[in-house]
């Protein structure tokens, strides 16, 4: 394991060294080309995303920019062709250790982006911020910011959500809530689950992965939501996470309103597939799922469907708290072209969400008639937008807040892993919640001490 570790931390270091050499090579012509090219000519930019056509309309995006910004080009690189985050990652890391020219850089999650940044392949934005004279935080959805700087902004917004089988709350005689705690949602669950179904449905934690579902009540806050806190220590002792532990256990093992986690593991369960086919009422999921909601060919609709807030930990509380994904739109830090690109990452995180029309911005200038077209418009792609509740979506994302982002450590997959095998033992019966916790600890400790 150590072994490993040591190979990654110097292939990461030669890269690192690579790209700032590149960097510098090429400072005095950056500096010099803020601007443009000197002429008349167009300037072009090379934009690197892992997003394809199919799900991010980039034809007419790039079209309406070029139309807005007739001396900016746009070069665009895909780099999944089937929009597989992993692979455009890893062919991303390839083109900047082979020093190939980029302007904006796009990635797909807050690790992703991180780790970039941590490498010096961004570069702040923070000059262009404080001339335009915007404050991020109020102009955006999601807090970017990465060791006290801004190394990208925010496009699409998915947060998290609780897709409801309206059918299922209506013969239950339940409202669609539009605010609502933990507590109820576990009350929900109870008393949607028949013979038939189950009350809700936790896709996770799998082998280290889905790990938002160890982590429900810790997200529903402003901050201090990870397994680790900001300076990389252990944040186990959180009495919230022990409260996220005590839910999973209790649905499952004493209201028996949530689908068994040996039946989810041993029979590789969907969640679309559990949605769907109405095996539960309630899906706690990201909102990716807005195209999909009215139904596909592969999984049809056959049942009204609503959508409710992720819950908040008190009744008093602030509420609107969820984990939420975006696209990071960074500017690369040997560009030439520093000024062009990030007239590209302002425009697309703004106007350009909304010639896109593919995804729900992150840009808080959005107005509800235009957040409406939007939705109308994704749900339009679907096979039954009809059976949608779409007023109860609209709510549900203008009232959801992204909480600040944890810089993720490189030790991160280690603690899911870790975790995720104690909550099996819980789970299990192997052992008891003081235990799982008490161990979870214990081994989470044992990580951090390695990697320092």
């Amino acid at each position: 394991m150590k072994n490993k570790r040591w190979f990654l931390i110097i292939s990461i270091l030669t890269l690192s060294v690579f790209i700032i050499g590149c960097a510098e090579d090429s400072g005095s012509a950056s500096d010099d080309s803020d601007d443009g090219n000197g002429d008349d000519d167009p300037v072009t930019i090379n934009v690197h995303t892992h997003g394809n056509e199919a799900t991010y309309n980039w034809d007419e995006t790039i079209a309406a920019f070029e139309d807005a910004h007739p001396d900016i080009e746009v070069n665009l690189i895909i780099l999944s062709e089937s929009g597989d985050t992993q692979e455009a990652l890893q062919n991303f890391d390839l083109a900047a250790s082979s020093g190939e020219e980029m302007d904006v850089i796009m990635f797909p999650d807050p690790a992703s982006y991180s780790q970039r940044v941590d490498l010096g392949l961004t570069a702040p934005l923070d000059e262009f911020i404080e001339e335009e004279g915007y404050e991020v935080t109020e102009e955006y959805k999601v807090d970017t910011t990465i060791g006290g700087e801004y190394h990208a902004l925010p496009g699409k917004f998915n947060p998290w959500y609780v897709i409801l089988n309206k059918d299922h709350l209506d013969e239950a005689g339940l409202e669609v809530p539009t605010d609502w705690t933990w507590d109820e949602f576990q009350q929900y669950a109870k008393d949607l689950t028949t013979e038939d179904h189950y009350g809700t449905y936790f896709h996770g934690p799998q082998n280290g992965s889905w790990m938002e579902y160890l982590s429900l009540h810790l997200a529903s806050k402003p901050e201090d939501t990870s397994y680790l806190n900001a300076d990389g220590s252990s944040n186990l002792d959180d009495p919230l996470f022990r409260e996220t532990l005590e839910l999973r256990y209790e649905m499952e093992k004493v209201d028996e309103s949530a689908t068994p986690y040996t039946e989810i593991l041993s029979s590789q369960l969907d969640y679309r597939q559990q949605l769907f086919q109405q095996n539960t009422s309630t899906l706690l999921i990201g909102s990716w799922m807005n195209t999909e909601l009215g139904g596909t060919d592969q999984f049809p609709l056959d049942f009204d469907i609503a959508v409710a807030p992720y819950p908040k930990n008190e009744a008093d509380g602030e509420g609107g708290y969820t984990p939420v994904t975006t696209d990071f739109m960074s500017l690369a830090a040997n560009s030439e072209n520093k000024e062009a690109a990030y007239d590209f990452i302002r425009w697309y995180t703004t106007e350009g969400q909304l010639a896109q029309g593919a995804n729900i911005p992150s840009w808080n200038e959005i107005d509800d008639s235009e957040l409406a077209g939007i939705i109308d418009d994704i749900l339009a792609e679907t096979n039954n937008p009809e059976k949608v509740d779409k007023e109860s979506l609209i709510n549900v994302i203008t009232n959801s807040q992204a909480s600040k982002i944890v810089e993720p450590s490189s030790y991160q997959a280690e603690v899911f892993n870790a975790v995720s095998d104690e909550y099996e033992s819980l789970i299990y019966d192997e052992q008891d919640i003081d235990e799982t916790i008490d161990n979870a600890e214990e081994k989470v400790e044992e990580i951090i001490s390695e990697n320092q």
